[in-house]
């Protein structure tokens, strides 16, 4: 198992619920997929660097997993086609 840094920046168009029920749906995509969790922020609402699907703000989650390929494919493609999600970034660290 690799560990990956998965960044995701929710819209802030929504109610509080909302959002949060959005980053639980990308938490169950994960441990569906059985990772380990190593850490999980909810960085709040923050200034995006530039407008992002006419969006100047959004809701930032962090989450540092130890899972395989296959599992964060799988996350990768969720995220993709989910509206609610305005930006993610995976990245796999090196240790």
């Amino acid at each position: 198992m690799n560990k990956y840094e998965i960044m995701f920046v929710v819209r802030p168009d929504m109610e509080e619920a909302e959002i949060k029920a959005t980053a639980e749906e990308m938490k169950k995509v994960l441990t569906d997929g059985k990772v380990n969790f190593v850490e999980e922020k909810n960085m709040g609402q923050r200034e995006l660097a530039y407008e992002v699907k006419k969006f100047k703000t959004g809701y930032y989650f962090l989450y540092i997993v130890e899972a395989n390929s296959n599992t964060i494919d799988e996350f990768d493609r969720v995220v993709r086609i989910n509206e609610k999600i305005i930006r993610h970034l995976i990245v796999k660290v090196e240790d």
